[in-house]
């Protein structure tokens, strides 16, 4: 029997995940993780991390990677075996998981002939795409949006065509809907 392997043709399935993990807040912690996933060759899209039990010494940190079913089966299992490690979740496998992202848009426009048309249109867009202005100058706006990826994306490429200068985001939060907790 042939492998799917041998066939050129053949490309494995690539999905992509969103991991919560729930871990001991201490020194290095964040370094092991991130070393696992270097050491063998995994990519990390997204990594967001704040403690979230002050009490408990606690943080929660939200990978999103992607992979094979296999591989990031593999990732899972090594990420449990960490010893700072209490529990890894993966949200994407629980349909009921909600996931946004904050970002920070700063757009400008330096042609005084057009200045007042760009900056009704910025805000056209920011207004449909629900984003607040937090700073603006006479030739400049930074926007704050919050929503999916895909939304922050589709944002900061409309703000391209206005005069995109800088973009600073903060990866996924991601949270699993009903009452249990992580």
């Amino acid at each position: 029997m042939l492998s799917p392997y041998s066939d050129p043709s053949y490309r494995p399935t690539v999905e992509r995940r969103t991991l919560a993990i729930l871990v001991d807040n201490e020194p290095g912690v964040l370094a092991r993780i991130a070393g696992m996933f270097s050491g063998r060759g995994y990519n990390i899209e997204s990594l967001t991390v704040s403690e979230t039990e002050h009490e408990k010494h606690l943080s929660r940190i939200t990978v999103v990677t992607r992979g094979t079913p296999q591989v990031l089966d593999q990732i899972k299992a090594q990420l449990e075996r960490l010893v700072p490690v209490h529990k890894v979740v993966d949200l994407t496998l629980s349909s009921a998981s909600i996931e946004r992202e904050l970002a920070l848009v700063k757009v400008r426009q330096d042609n005084r002939e057009t200045r007042s048309e760009y900056r009704m249109e910025a805000l056209r867009l920011a207004a449909a795409f629900g984003a607040r202005s937090i700073d603006a100058t006479l030739n400049s706006f930074i926007f704050e949006i919050a929503g999916s990826s895909d939304e922050v994306e589709r944002f900061v490429n409309l703000m391209s065509h206005i005069g995109l200068v800088e973009v600073a985001r903060t990866g996924i939060a991601s949270i699993a809907r009903g009452a249990e907790g992580l």
